[in-house]
């Protein structure tokens, strides 16, 4: 029995960017079924082939980046290349790029040229300052994006300098934000048959995600400061030390919060009235963590996870990757993915997300070697 088509099967999707924001967008459409088409520079290819660890060569990143697309090599500063893009472009349903804003313009591939051969197509476009605006024409990179897009200042403890997640969380958010509106514009071009330009600025995708940020600065000037490990105005909620190692415990929800004092032997501050609300123990948050501190530096995580979870109180240990690959409920959800690279190295690559339970997105092929499908059209094989 055939399996059931992918969600995206049948879009056609041309990929024009490089290292991690576009293709990370064209490798969650290639994932659900969509048809990918990466063009990469000769030489080297895409540069995120070189990014940190390798093996035989490439890293061991693009086997992840790269999945479900096929590679054609095509060099746009020629006219070769840039016919050999507009030929595509013709037939594709999606054109994703994160070039420096003007640059397909220059060539001669802007929307305006593109839109004239295949009036459908949607163009993402990701960049760090987006399209517009006074700093359009400024390098953006994701560490700048988070900077700007008020994240940077928040993560870190008070009075140091501010520190990084480790990823690069403003192309991956950027990502999201272009598949969003991929999927919205292929929406609206089922009605009206027209396509548009998606415009997404790394900045501003992590801005969207900054909660109450501004309102609370519009309302009242605040200005929030970073405070570690904690979130200001949700108590008890933190990471916590224990006698060998750490947990993060959430128990700010008003009912969990009287289980957890009780599971720690505190019920006079679970009880207390004074602390019935979250606001209430937000202004003690202080005094709760070190409650909780108290009990949890002297048992070993095992005996902190399983005594709070016994009482439906979120609590969990604070994972490496060896934690992931080794964690149950990790495999049983599929998260823990076989590739194999061209010379038969076995890896584990993250799981398909989000889960579709009729039309589930799946690994069809591994990530191409460079060039490995020039000459090639959607369809082709």
């Amino acid at each position: 029995m055939p399996a059931t088509p992918a969600p995206l099967s049948g879009l056609k999707v041309l990929e024009l960017g490089q290292l991690i924001a576009g293709p990370f967008a064209g490798r969650l459409l290639g994932d659900f079924g969509a048809d990918v088409i990466k063009v990469e520079p000769p030489g080297t290819g895409d540069p995120l082939r070189q990014w940190r660890m390798l093996h035989d060569g490439t890293s061991v990143w693009w086997q992840v980046q790269s999945r479900n697309k096929r590679s054609v090599v095509l060099d746009l500063r020629t006219g070769e290349g840039r016919a050999g893009v507009r030929a595509l472009a013709r037939e594709a349903d999606v054109l994703i790029e994160n070039f420096k804003p003007g640059t397909l313009e220059k060539w001669g591939l802007g929307p305006d040229e593109l839109a004239r051969d295949n009036p459908g197509l949607v163009m993402l476009r990701i960049s760090g300052y987006g399209q517009t605006g006074p700093y359009r024409d400024l390098p953006g990179f994701a560490v700048v994006a988070e900077a700007m897009g008020g994240l940077r200042h928040l993560m870190g403890e008070p009075g140091r300098v501010p520190v990084r997640a480790g990823v690069s969380l403003g192309d991956t958010l950027a990502g999201l934000h272009g598949v969003i509106g991929v999927l919205l514009a292929l929406q609206a071009r089922a009605r009206d048959g027209r396509g548009q330009v998606v415009d997404v600025a790394l900045y501003e995708a992590v801005f969207n995600c900054m909660e109450s940020l501004l309102p609370e600065y519009s309302a009242f000037g605040a200005i929030r400061q970073p405070a570690g490990s904690a979130l200001p105005g949700i108590a008890p909620s933190n990471a916590y030390r224990c006698a060998d190692g750490q947990v993060v415990i959430g128990g700010n929800g008003d009912s969990i919060y009287k289980r957890l004092m009780a599971a720690i032997g505190r019920d006079d501050l679970g009880q207390d009235a004074a602390l019935a609300s979250n606001a209430q123990r937000a202004a003690r948050a202080d005094e709760l963590d070190a409650a909780i501190t108290a009990w949890t530096v002297q048992r070993p995580v095992g005996e902190v996870v399983a005594t709070l979870q016994a009482v439906s109180v979120p609590v969990g240990r604070i994972y490496t990757v060896k934690d992931i690959a080794e964690d149950p409920h990790f495999q049983a959800r599929g998260m823990l993915q076989d590739a194999t690279t061209p010379d038969g190295l076995a890896l584990k690559v993250p799981g398909v997300v989000p889960r579709l339970s009729a039309t589930p997105g799946r690994l069809e092929r591994p990530a191409p070697q460079l060039g490995q499908h020039s000459g090639q059209g959607f369809g082709d094989e």
